[in-house]
């Protein structure tokens, strides 16, 4: 079955590159999805596909429910292996998709967390300015908060794709959609110093010149990771005692967006969100901010026993 699985994925594999468009993230998930359950229906002894049905499927559930997986991994998991079996139907390689009737469990909605504007300020006082790996990190940071892209879209953007004159830059998205986003004074001051002194010492650290916006210390294009361990670095140096990610700065840019007015439909085009409601759980982080203010403020908000 080993050598019949992996055609079938790696048929699955062009179709969402050619066809779906998928990013690279997007196709790893995948990957490390298939094969998590591929592992699993060989320690099953499965031999064929014809042998995969819901009760196996859910066999598989309890096991990761087991393992402590979260319900939104869980349905992605799923999600992934939905599409597989569509793609295989489609593709006349098996005749029934055992997970057809298999429910996706019910996502959590957790309120995502942000940034309050006095962590922030802090934050962006960390950064060595006068250093080239400085300039670089302050630029990173005043760029993530001033338009809310995610980290994938940022180690994406290269010198070209920035317009100053319009206070513009051009990032490409899920599904490789491109748009426009708009930054404020603080990111283009921030882009001008590193990119006319810090990228400029970095670039000659290179062995092949790139047009990469976002440099490693050997002049080289900056992953993901590596702004994920900036972000962790500047966090660690300003002694606050609190998690980072990159989506938390994008949370905080949504966040502060809307707690100061700014449309809801604004805030989704901003985000590149497809969907409003992928935007709306932001609306949540603004009604707690309005209550703890008002609980805060009022001088009858509460009676001295809450």
């Amino acid at each position: 079955m080993l050598q019949q699985f992996n055609e079938y994925r790696q048929q699955f594999m062009e179709y969402l590159q050619i066809e779906r468009n998928a990013s690279m993230h997007t196709l790893k998930n995948y990957l490390r999805d298939l094969h998590s359950f591929y592992t699993f229906i060989c320690n099953e002894g499965v031999n064929e596909f014809g042998q995969i049905n819901e009760q196996l499927i859910r066999i598989y559930l309890t096991n990761l429910h087991r393992d402590n997986y979260s319900r939104r991994t869980i349905s992605r998991k799923l999600a992934s292996l939905r599409s597989f079996y569509k793609f295989m139907i489609r593709e006349e390689f098996v005749k029934y998709n055992p997970f057809l009737h298999v429910h996706t469990p019910k996502p959590v909605h957790e309120i995502p967390s942000f940034f309050y504007a006095e962590e922030m300020e802090k934050l962006f006082t960390i950064s060595d300015l006068n250093s080239p790996l400085g300039q670089r990190n302050q630029a990173i940071l005043e760029l993530l908060y001033a338009t809310g892209i995610r980290v994938s879209e940022c180690v994406g953007i290269y010198l070209e794709d920035i317009d100053f004159d319009l206070g513009i830059v051009l990032v490409t998205g899920k599904g490789r959609k491109d748009r426009y986003l708009p930054f404020g004074s603080y990111a283009e001051n921030a882009l001008t110093k590193y990119i006319e002194n810090g990228r400029s010492y970095l670039l000659g650290k290179a062995k092949v010149n790139n047009n990469a916006l976002f440099l490693n210390a050997k002049g080289n294009p900056l992953s993901e990771r590596g702004v994920r361990l900036i972000l962790n670095k500047l966090v660690e140096k300003s002694a606050l005692t609190v998690d980072i990610h990159p989506h938390k700065l994008r949370h905080t840019f949504a966040t502060h967006m809307l707690n100061e007015g700014a449309d809801l439909r604004v805030v989704q085009e901003l985000l590149g969100h497809e969907h409003l409601s992928s935007t709306q759980i932001y609306t949540h982080v603004t009604k707690d901010h309005l209550r703890n203010i008002y609980r805060n403020s009022h001088p009858r908000a509460t009676n001295g026993n809450n």
